[in-house]
């Protein structure tokens, strides 16, 4: 299925590093494009956003994506939701890493939640394993609500996707606070 693969180790966990093929390239981009445009796009002003970060010759260099959802309060007994904003798919390309992009984005993320929605906290999901997202997340003024140890994520495996058992962890920052009031627990 997948050109040139290999198999490679992180974190204790095996990886298929493949190759894909421009008629997979092609496939795959659209995929997430349309992913992307039904969540991001037509939803509502104050629902949803895509934020993008490019350089001025239209080079895109990241992304970040918020959408106002329904955010599980794991810490109560039962199952109760609140509606509130959760950021996902922050991503900036290999080469603009390090560079401050992830933090700009975020705060422009926050700044859009907090002065442009009215809410008052930011949440996240992000997998524990991802050591470097969680660190960044910290210093950015997140702080762990829950943890999930029964989540799902997918996989490639033996050239397909599987369901593989992950961890992920629900981040929250308080916008309403300055900055020494980030450092108490909320």
């Amino acid at each position: 299925m997948f050109e040139n693969k290999s198999t490679f180790i992180h974190n204790g966990i095996q990886f298929l590093a493949c190759r894909l093929s421009d008629k997979q390239r092609n496939v795959l981009s659209a995929t997430q494009f349309s992913e992307f445009r039904s969540r991001y796009a037509g939803a509502g002003r104050g629902q949803s956003e895509l934020i993008l970060c490019e350089l001025p010759t239209g080079e895109l260099t990241g992304c970040a994506g918020i959408e106002v959802s329904p955010i599980p309060d794991k810490s109560l007994k039962g199952y109760n939701t609140k509606k509130a904003p959760l950021m996902s798919n922050l991503a900036v390309g290999r080469e603009f890493r390090r560079k401050g992009i992830a933090e700009k984005l975020v705060a422009e993320v926050e700044r859009l939640v907090r002065y442009e929605w009215g809410y008052d906290d930011c949440y996240l999901y992000v997998e524990q394993r991802n050591k470097a997202a969680v660190r960044l997340y910290q210093k950015l003024g997140y702080k762990k609500v829950w943890v999930d140890n029964d989540a799902t994520t997918l996989l490639p495996s033996e050239g397909k996707l599987q369901n593989s058992a992950t961890k992920i962890v629900c981040m929250k920052k308080r916008l309403d606070i300055g900055f020494i009031g980030r450092l108490w627990p909320f």
